[in-house]
């Protein structure tokens, strides 16, 4: 077998992992099945992640990761704060929710399987931190670009963010319907800028 990069070897079991883990679940999901999955000897796969624990690890800090980018680059932050929270949240549904169920049970079940393993709790709570603090710096971005102010502090209307958006994928990935979601995103996100109350600072003139 040639020889492959450990990096390289890292993101290609990891990538086998998430499939695995989409299709049948932590529980099922062994490192046997995953090096199956990448087509490598179980040898091979416990080199470079000896544990499962490890594994699911790398697993969970790649999904925050791929979600907290979806965040960042669907925001356009160019069209002011209420622009860049309609723009966001549409995008974000688009690319990560819509017809995506496999990908959002599977991230739930990540987070809870670290919130009840001895060590990783930590995870969890990064996951919903590293969330809150990539939306809250884009809508900041968006508001001072436009000169306008908003009503809460951007930590918190991150949070809320963040926060109605799991309730309304949990209720999608329970009973996918997508002409409910997309009215319950419309509701939600104009419940967003109403809290927000954007507003242009005086003496603003917009570039």
């Amino acid at each position: 077998m040639p020889y492959i990069e450990a990096s390289v070897r890292h993101r290609q079991f990891v990538a086998a992992a998430r499939t695995a883990l989409a299709r049948d679940g932590v529980g099922r999901t062994s490192l046997r099945a995953v090096a199956n999955e990448a087509g490598v000897p179980l040898g091979t796969m416990q080199y470079v992640f000896p544990s499962k624990e490890l594994l699911l690890r790398a697993v969970i800090e790649d999904v925050i990761e791929e979600t907290a980018e979806v965040f960042r680059a669907a925001a356009d932050l160019d069209g002011g704060l209420e622009h860049a929270i309609r723009r966001g949240i549409v995008a974000f549904w688009a690319r990560l929710v819509d017809g995506r169920s496999d990908l959002q049970v599977m991230q739930y079940e990540l987070t809870t399987h670290a919130l009840r393993t001895v060590g990783m709790e930590g995870l969890a709570r990064w996951q919903y931190e590293r969330y809150a603090a990539v939306i809250a710096d884009w809508c900041q971005q968006a508001a001072q670009r436009a000169g306008e102010t908003c009503a809460v502090p951007f930590a918190q209307l991150a949070r809320l963010v963040v926060s109605n958006l799991d309730g309304l994928i949990m209720q999608y990935v329970c009973d996918p319907n997508p002409a409910r979601s997309r009215e319950d995103l419309e509701a939600v996100t104009a419940m967003l800028v109403s809290l927000a109350e954007v507003r242009r600072e005086p003496h603003v003139v917009a570039g």
